[in-house]
């Protein structure tokens, strides 16, 4: 069993490694898919600072999720 705090680091540093480190890959590529969409948007808004926030808390939230992935 993969230890927890490591799932959530991984997956905070890259949304959806915490995931696919926990064994669920198909939720791990969602995750890092929606990301990377986040990311493209960042590039063509204007006021990507909001972007940017929006993408730091999709990565709490993937790292809370693979936490708790990797605790069952």
């Amino acid at each position: 069993m993969v230890n927890a705090i490591i799932a959530a680091i991984l997956s905070f540093i890259i949304p959806g490694l915490g995931q696919a480190v926990a064994g669920d890959i198909k939720k791990g590529i969602i995750f890092f898919v929606v990301a990377l969409v986040i990311g493209c948007i960042a590039v063509f808004i204007f006021r990507s600072w909001v972007v940017n926030i929006i993408q730091f808390i999709y990565a709490i939230y993937a790292a809370y999720d693979a936490y708790g992935m990797a605790q069952e």
